[in-house]
């Protein structure tokens, strides 16, 4: 009988040296393992183009069909690994993913799953990188906000360099939970404060799209 499930999640995995990771093959390893991975479509980016010539075509069509798409990947120099910013710079078109008429991805989930080097000492004021990891991270929320796409929490592992085995498989484990309670989770991290009304559910959220000139 044919899997039936609907393959709502797209998961673009950014490693250029996924053999060598432990933090991003971890919980690589999690998600085919889980039955996560049955409404999972994942695509391992440097595997696929190794050569950096990116399917324009083929990654619209999953971005098309999923409801939450999750970048997963190392933060390299305060950003993303070079090929999911190439990704970044031609699969979104203007026009398809922004600007007029651009409304593909108007109200899909955008979630970043992440790990650092440094410590989350390190990001803070009077810490090595002297900002919040957030700050780090505004590019990230101003894309998917472009696109019209809600901005997750990120879920970040800092100092993966140094971090145990346990604190790993915790990461991984949080992440396939997440993935298998979606769009649940969410729903809870929205939950109102005491004394508002109950939290709108995901699907009739107000879009955060405003469209931008053929300029930007």
């Amino acid at each position: 009988m044919p899997d039936s499930t609907p393959r709502d999640i797209l998961v673009l995995a950014a490693h250029p040296d996924l053999a060598g990771s432990h933090a991003t093959r971890s919980v690589l390893d999690a998600l085919r393992a889980s039955p996560a991975a049955g409404r999972v479509e994942l695509r391992d980016l440097y595997r696929l183009y190794p050569d950096f010539h990116i399917h324009i075509d083929a990654e619209q069509r999953a971005l098309e069909a999923a409801r939450l798409v999750v970048m997963l990947h190392p933060i390299y120099w305060y950003s993303m690994p070079a090929l999911q910013k190439l990704w970044l710079d031609e699969v979104p078109r203007l026009g398809w993913a922004y600007g007029p008429g651009g409304t593909a991805l108007h109200g899909k989930d955008f979630w970043l799953v992440g790990s650092t080097g440094g410590g989350a000492e390190a990001y803070a004021p009077g810490g090595h990188n002297h900002h919040p990891i957030e700050a780090f991270l505004l590019p990230y929320e101003q894309s998917a906000k472009t696109c019209g796409m809600h901005y997750l929490p990120p879920q970040i592992l800092h100092a993966a360099h140094r971090a145990t085995d346990e604190e790993i498989a915790a990461h991984a484990a949080l992440f396939v939970k997440r993935l298998l309670h979606y769009p649940e989770w969410c729903r809870a991290l929205a939950a109102p404060e005491v004394g508002d009304e109950e939290a709108v559910a995901l699907d009739e959220r107000p879009p955060l799209f405003s469209p931008l000139g053929a300029a930007e």
